[in-house]
């Protein structure tokens, strides 16, 4: 079930005011140095940022939620995302092209360090208190706590760069994509059998242990505010992503991803303090050596990020939510400096995240995704076991929050 707020007393949304202009600035300046394309990748950051912040959308809470106390809809609700964009991607990706522009979808090996890298990624999202998406989406909302997780997803992906050659040595099989192995018409029918599976599962453990399904409490504001100022249906947000998705595959030519900016983040801010990393093997592929000498506005996924930032920001305005506070216990801390750490590293590791790996990865019909969804759920039962020591006093059963 989703929080509802009390929104503060009219008053001029600074904070969505900025965003706006932000936006705005930078779309001008992308569209004269990069090109019309990069600044409407921008803006559908932007989209997607109002998406997840208004619509609670997260993936942590949801998971979180269902393993302590069996309630579903925040699964339910990933399951109707995954199984549009699937309707929407596999035909596309079957015939190779969308508007006579090339697409390709997010398919990578069956790794043992897939497996491992989303288990870490999995404990992380529980101690950091979001995964890529909901680290920058509230972030960008005015989450203080949630920038050191960010800075220390950043550190953690740069850190993986190093390794990485070692890793993908490890077992692993070829990449396989269902829309390829079993034809588009097929795919999307066993994908759509095991969102059903997945859902129906959902709703039998949570009437076992309740009796009954969650009841969502109605949002305080109806019609158009309620789309301006949220909250959202679960179920809004779910066809909004999936949408969404579609379009960043039909603008950048490929699904949508978080993580990799993070590790050219990383790379470039080292080299600001004085570390080359220029010779390490994962910086020398060729695409990875021209983002790092590129600037990094010249990168889909920064600029996305960014746009994710700018638009949950604009959100928290509009919603008068927007009220940063520096206090952040200890304990609290220590758990946003170990989860960042793990979601990069982990993310770097498993080919993506919730959203590159899983998300985009199912989209495109990649069996790697259906093995991020197992090992990341392994990896958040631990991390919920674990959240009572960083987290004293927090109660066991919590509402979705959108991280």
């Amino acid at each position: 079930m989703q929080q509802t707020s009390t929104f503060s007393s009219p008053r001029l949304p600074w904070a969505a005011l900025w965003a706006t202009c932000l936006l705005a600035v930078g779309m001008v300046f992308l569209n004269q140095a990069v090109s019309g394309r990069q600044a409407l990748l921008l803006l559908l950051g932007g989209a997607l940022g109002l998406t997840l912040y208004h619509a609670a959308f997260g993936f942590t809470s949801a998971w979180r939620v269902f393993i302590l106390d069996r309630r579903g809809a925040g699964l339910r609700a990933q399951m109707v995302m995954l199984a549009l964009a699937v309707l929407l991607f596999f035909p596309v990706l079957g015939a190779g092209s969308l508007f006579g522009e090339a697409v390709r979808g997010n398919v990578s090996p069956l790794s043992t360090s897939v497996v491992i890298g989303a288990f870490l990624f999995g404990i992380g999202m529980q101690l950091g208190g979001g995964c890529a998406s909901g680290t920058l989406f509230t972030a960008g909302g005015g989450n203080a706590r949630m920038l050191v997780t960010l800075l220390f997803f950043v550190i953690g992906s740069l850190i993986a760069t190093q390794h990485l050659g070692w890793w993908f040595a490890l077992p692993s099989l070829p990449p396989t994509s269902l829309v390829t192995r079993l034809g588009v018409l097929p795919g999307i029918l066993v994908s759509l059998a095991l969102f059903a599976l997945i859902a129906a599962a959902t709703v039998v453990l949570e009437r076992r242990r309740h009796g009954s399904l969650e009841v969502t409490v109605p949002g305080e504001h109806q019609g158009a505010a309620r789309l301006l100022r949220g909250n959202w249906p679960l179920v809004w947000g779910a066809i909004a992503l999936a949408v969404l998705n579609f379009v960043t595959l039909a603008l950048a030519g490929r699904p949508w991803g978080v993580t990799s900016a993070f590790a050219l983040w990383g790379a470039k801010g080292a080299g600001l303090l004085g570390l080359d990393v220029s010779g390490w093997a994962f910086w020398q592929q060729p695409a990875n050596a021209r983002a790092l000498a590129e600037p990094f506005w010249f990168d889909v996924t920064s600029v996305m990020n960014l746009g994710i930032m700018l638009g949950a920001l604009a959100a928290a305005g509009l919603a008068g939510r927007f009220a940063p506070s520096l206090r952040i216990p200890a304990r609290s801390l220590v758990a946003a400096v170990l989860g960042g750490l793990l979601l990069g590293y982990g993310a770097r590791l498993a080919y993506g995240c919730n959203i590159g790996a899983y998300f985009s990865g199912i989209a495109s019909g990649s069996l790697h995704g259906w093995l991020w969804l197992v090992a990341a759920f392994f990896g958040n039962s631990l991390g919920v076991r674990l959240r009572p020591f960083f987290f004293p006093g927090e109660r066991r059963v919590e509402r979705l929050t959108g991280c």
